[in-house]
């Protein structure tokens, strides 16, 4: 008997349901960040009508750079762990290719997958260009009559 390859659907499905909620981390994320740099605006605000002090602003401005740094390290976290669910996907995806079979009076024929062609890509050679040597003029002084 003739056997299709089968998805994994358990598998798919819970890689699928990571990655929406890693989006959705991310998104959460931004979020957050902007509402922390909107708060700051209004504070810097506040500073320039007087109603805090400077060194206040500057408690502020220490406190806000170390969240968004966080926030930040988080996102790119976030982002990266997305990229490897994806490649998980795409592999899991790319093993479902099809099989050409044929049917035929004496019975099914070919039913063998298809290799892909590799191409291997040749490597540039990084061309050099000379700098040119920039001479300076001396400029020249003007006598005084």
């Amino acid at each position: 008997m003739v056997k299709s390859k089968k998805m994994n659907e358990e598998l798919f499905a819970r890689l699928h349901k990571e990655l929406i909620t890693t989006g959705e981390l991310i998104r959460a994320r931004q979020e957050e960040k902007q509402g922390l740099l909107d708060e700051f605006t209004a504070e810097s605000k506040r500073f320039f009508f007087g109603k805090i002090s400077e060194r206040s602003l500057a408690s502020s401005v220490k406190k806000t750079n170390k969240e968004l740094q966080r926030l930040d390290k988080g996102i790119r976290a976030a982002m990266s762990r997305a990229r490897v669910l994806a490649d998980k996907v795409k592999s899991l995806i790319a093993s479902q290719a099809p099989i050409g079979y044929r049917a035929a009076l004496s019975g099914i024929s070919s039913g063998k997958a298809k290799k892909k062609k590799v191409v291997k890509k040749k490597a540039k050679k990084k061309v050099v260009k000379k700098k040119k040597k920039v001479v300076k003029k001396k400029a020249k002084k003007k006598k005084k009559r």
